[in-house]
């Protein structure tokens, strides 16, 4: 089996890819001194993959808590109708929004799953307000709070090739 891969990744990339996802503030001559490449190869390499949308961004996580934010929800949402028209304006409003961290269109009993960042309930109240109550496609939600957060993250497994 070939090390390379149909998108144009090999095992230093992924590997460089693993080293940028644990903190992207790593230096080009210290991941080339963990994968065997120089750092000049290496720059190179992290340059295409910005440039083929591999690495989708560099970006500072931030502690939710110590901006304000002390309340994560998920909530899933179900639409009344599933017209193309109407899902893209959905779409579109959830990316647009800022206290949507994320959204996802899923199949299953509801039509999307959303994890949303408020200060306290009243600020989330004047979301569900805005965002559903304001919308007439929106049929229904459900929320969960969240009690405490075990697991998050956003780095994507990137097993080498063998």
């Amino acid at each position: 089996m070939s090390n390379q891969l149909a998108n144009g990744i090999d095992n230093f990339d992924r590997h460089i890819l693993d080293i940028l996802q644990e903190s992207n503030r790593t230096t080009s001559d210290q991941i080339a001194e963990q994968v065997g490449l120089s750092a000049a190869a290496v720059q190179r390499r992290i340059k295409r993959m910005r440039e083929q949308q591999i690495i989708r961004a560099d970006i500072s996580v931030v502690n939710p808590k110590a901006v304000g934010q002390n309340i994560s929800l998920i909530v899933q949402v179900t639409l009344e109708c599933e017209r193309m028209d109407l899902l893209d304006s959905f779409k579109k409003a959830m990316s647009d929004h800022k206290s949507v961290q994320q959204c996802y269109y899923v199949t299953g009993s509801a039509d999307f799953i959303l994890l949303v960042s408020a200060a306290d309930m009243e600020e989330y109240e004047e979301f569900t307000r805005e965002v559903f109550f304001g919308n007439d496609n929106v049929k229904g939600f459900e929320t969960n709070v969240v009690m405490d957060s075990v697991k998050s993250g956003l780095s994507v497994p990137v097993l080498l090739n063998t």
